[in-house]
């Protein structure tokens, strides 16, 4: 019976022991994955933030854009208008070649190409979801989605409508021009050499059509414009605070 109860004691013993080791064991396996996701997490926030600091700085360069942008724009509108009153006038506002001068400095063809690369990054990276911000997240989806396909359906539509509009212009009044492409913010710049001044065609109802067109054009992207640069400029804001918070 001694034998007996010694064995049933050392058998007890062992099995606490491989107990004790085992837990030992998944514990430690335990502790080891939750440092981990410690290691992790920390290292997922700083991802994401060394991000939003790049994402501050795309942002800012497309306000840039978006500014240039607008200005071409405002001045595109302005000389419409210039070339409507003229021709209001009975072209006597203006001579031929400052006409010519300023219908080629109509440009409403121009587009906006936003910088989306660091918000696809947080996308691939699943750093988007760190994101403290609500706010900042449903504007950005906002942005890189919606409010892009909004404005390369635009832009697509007038830039179409200008490459014709464009070589009609040249067709019509014959205009040959020499052009630096190193010149000038976006698309370089242009000196007209010679001309031949179409009076007809510039009194014309086509022409005067083809104007208000443009400048129907011209207020539709600026307004979308500035829809985005708000967008944008709330998002820095955003994308600010968050930095701020983490």
């Amino acid at each position: 019976m001694a034998d007996s109860q010694i064995s049933k004691t050392n058998i007890i013993k062992n099995n606490l022991k491989y107990f004790l080791q085992s837990f030992v064991i998944i514990l430690s396996i335990f502790i080891s994955f939750f440092f981990e996701d410690v290691r992790k997490n920390k290292e997922d926030i700083l991802t994401k933030n060394d991000l939003v600091s790049d994402l501050i700085i795309s942002l800012d360069e497309d306000l840039i854009q978006i500014d240039n942008l607008l200005k071409i724009l405002q001045d595109s509108e302005k000389n419409i208008l210039e070339i409507l009153n003229d021709i209001d006038l009975n072209h006597k506002n203006l001579t031929d070649l400052e006409a010519i001068k300023t219908i080629l400095d109509i440009e409403v063809g121009i587009s906006f190409f936003p910088k989306d690369g660091i918000f696809e990054q947080l996308i691939s990276t699943g750093t988007f979801e760190l994101i403290k911000n609500n706010e900042l997240k449903k504007l950005l989806l906002e942005m890189f989605n919606h409010q892009k396909d909004r404005n390369y359906a635009t832009s697509t539509e007038i830039d179409q409508w200008n490459i014709s509009k464009r070589g009609e212009i040249l067709k019509k009044f014959r205009v040959r021009f020499s052009y630096n492409s190193y010149d000038g913010e976006f698309y370089g710049s242009r000196t007209v050499n010679t001309f031949d001044f179409n009076r007809d065609y510039y009194m014309s109802s086509d022409f005067y059509g083809l104007l208000s067109q443009a400048q129907y054009y011209s207020n539709m992207y600026m307004r979308l414009l500035s829809d985005i640069k708000k967008s944008y400029e709330t998002a820095k804001s955003l994308s600010v605070e968050e930095l701020k918070k983490s």
